[in-house]
């Protein structure tokens, strides 16, 4: 019989089909077909990863804009060293929103996804991190950090306390008591407003009790636990004191706007501690530039994604320089002159105050 020939069997007779003698089974060559793209999709879909492609989950303690400019510091200092967003970057992000308990859900969700890395932005939230995924093989680096040791992040001798490693954002209080100095000369009480579950905030509250008395200052502090505790301890703080110093404690700094709606009330001038708190109506600070410490952060980071180093092989970094920032407007509605030794060597001047 000829090859193309058709033939016809008579199963009902027990006769065999072609498949069994010899033929082609369509079924069992789809079935092996579907076999073979799933298999093949084990490697190359189910992840969603592209080849060479890595994966950062990145936690924020609370939703602020010095934060925030950590955050795209990081993503431009990864993109510096060859890692791109959409490239071969996928990043995950979440917020906590100054929740402690958050934070550890947001960790524990980023390990359940097998990600390449963690960044943890600000104390609580590095914390939360390293503590949930220290007993894994995921390398975390942090950032906006102020006592890394305090937090039990690094060794006393700055060296890493495992598979961690970051940048710290370490107030200039010297400087900023200084600055405060210059432009109040007759003041002689300093508030500070700070979250006692903070372990940065506690570090630089230690350092301005340290230093105040060199400049004639007395340091007057009201813990909080919770932004609840806010309104109440800032009425009694304002009570108390010639101006603020405003740390980068992050419950605090999530309710900035409403502290400076009181300040104004009582005509108590509240100093920042970076950029974004002056432009929002923070009379002046001495502070570091978050988005550059974002961008050392995520130099460090490419250098473990590179396989260049661990991060337990890396002591955490803190940014070069600080520098002085000022507001104009602000010091227009308390009267406030800002001395031209300040104004001169300012980083950057604001006259106007965003919302």
């Amino acid at each position: 019989m000829a090859k193309n020939e058709q033939q016809t069997y008579n199963y009902s007779k027990g006769e065999k089909s072609p498949a069994k003698n010899g033929g082609y089974d369509m079924k069992k060559l789809l079935s092996l077909g579907l076999v073979l793209v799933l298999t093949m999709s084990l490697f190359t879909g189910c992840s969603g990863k592209k080849e060479g492609q890595v994966t950062i989950g990145i936690g924020q303690f609370a939703p602020h804009a010095s934060l925030d400019n950590c955050k795209e510091g990081f993503l431009a200092g990864l993109k510096e060293e060859g890692y791109v967003e959409n490239d071969n970057l996928e990043v995950l992000f979440d917020n906590a929103q100054a929740d402690g308990g958050n934070a550890t859900q947001i960790a524990t969700n980023f390990i359940s996804k097998k990600v390449d890395m963690i960044c943890g932005i600000a104390t609580p939230m590095a914390q939360s991190a390293y503590g949930t995924a220290k007993d894994t093989d995921i390398p975390v680096v942090f950032t906006a950090v102020s006592d890394p040791i305090l937090a039990e992040l690094a060794n006393a001798d700055t060296t890493p306390v495992g598979n961690v490693t970051g940048t710290s954002d370490k107030l200039p209080v010297k400087e900023q008591l200084e600055m405060i100095r210059t432009i109040l000369p007759e003041a002689k009480t300093i508030g500070i407003m700070y979250t006692t579950s903070e372990a940065n905030s506690v570090s630089t509250i230690a350092v301005y009790k340290e230093l105040a008395l060199d400049y004639g200052f007395e340091i007057i502090e009201s813990g909080i636990t919770t932004t609840a505790d806010i309104p109440l301890a800032a009425d009694n703080l304002l009570s108390k004191v010639d101006c603020i110093s405003n740390l980068t404690d992050n419950t605090v700094v999530s309710s900035l706007p409403a502290i400076l709606d009181k300040a104004g009330e009582k005509n108590i001038p509240v100093f920042g501690s970076e950029v974004e708190q002056v432009k929002i109506g923070c009379l002046a600070a001495y502070g570091i530039d978050y988005f550059e410490l974002g961008v050392q952060t995520g130099k460090m980071a490419a250098k473990i994604l590179k396989g260049e180093k661990k991060a337990s092989e890396m002591n955490f970094e803190t940014i070069g320089e600080a520098s002085f920032y000022g507001n104009t407007a602000v010091a227009e509605q308390f009267g406030i002159t800002i001395p031209d030794i300040l104004v001169d060597d300012a980083k950057e001047m604001f006259d106007t105050i965003s919302e």
